[in-house]
């Protein structure tokens, strides 16, 4: 009979702790638990108590949940592109649960307000040839090639094309705030 894959991989801990150059000993003095159940773990031979989750969780600078959902999904998550226009912006979109990626061009001369709906996103704009300008309530800011700007997306702001332009925008999802 096959063996049934765990509900939980926690090779996880040994993925985050060799990539935080961290040693068993290491580990085990930043959260408390010992070498020997964090080993277990790692090799999935032992299963875990909420407040040893816990206390690993905060010494790889994660929340409990974090680092559960780590080690019960996939590490990686495939999607595939949607194109649309806004106005006289063409954009290539990827999306996913906590972040959305686009890489637009517009000619120079064409201008889009608001083109996407936000949610409460942190925007990154990051001009990758030609020359955009971005009007936010307080601020306009002209960005040329090799130049990025972040700010709150849930403010009005407008993209204007003042040349030829490429462009990739990014829109992460804020963690709750309460």
């Amino acid at each position: 009979m096959a063996k049934t894959p765990p509900q939980f991989d926690f090779s996880v801990i040994r993925r985050l702790r060799e990539q935080g150059e961290l040693t068993l000993a290491g580990l085990s003095t930043a959260s408390g638990v010992s070498p020997a159940v964090i080993s277990k773990l790692e090799r999935n031979q032992q299963s875990a108590e909420l407040d040893t989750l816990y206390r690993l969780a905060r010494a790889f600078g994660l929340s409990t949940t974090d680092l559960m959902a780590l080690a019960e999904s996939p590490l990686a998550h495939r999607t595939g592109e949607r194109s649309y226009r806004s106005g006289d912006f063409k954009f290539r979109q990827i999306k996913y649960a906590n972040i959305v990626g686009l890489i637009g061009a517009a000619p120079a001369g064409a201008k889009v307000s608001r083109p996407e709906i936000h949610h409460d996103d942190t925007e990154v704009c990051w001009v990758t040839a030609g020359k955009l300008r971005l009007t936010l309530p307080h601020e306009v800011c002209v960005l040329k090639a090799g130049e990025s700007i972040q700010f709150d997306a849930i403010q009005q702001h407008t993209y204007e094309a003042l040349a030829d332009s490429q462009f990739v925008i990014l829109h992460l999802r804020k963690d709750k705030r309460y």
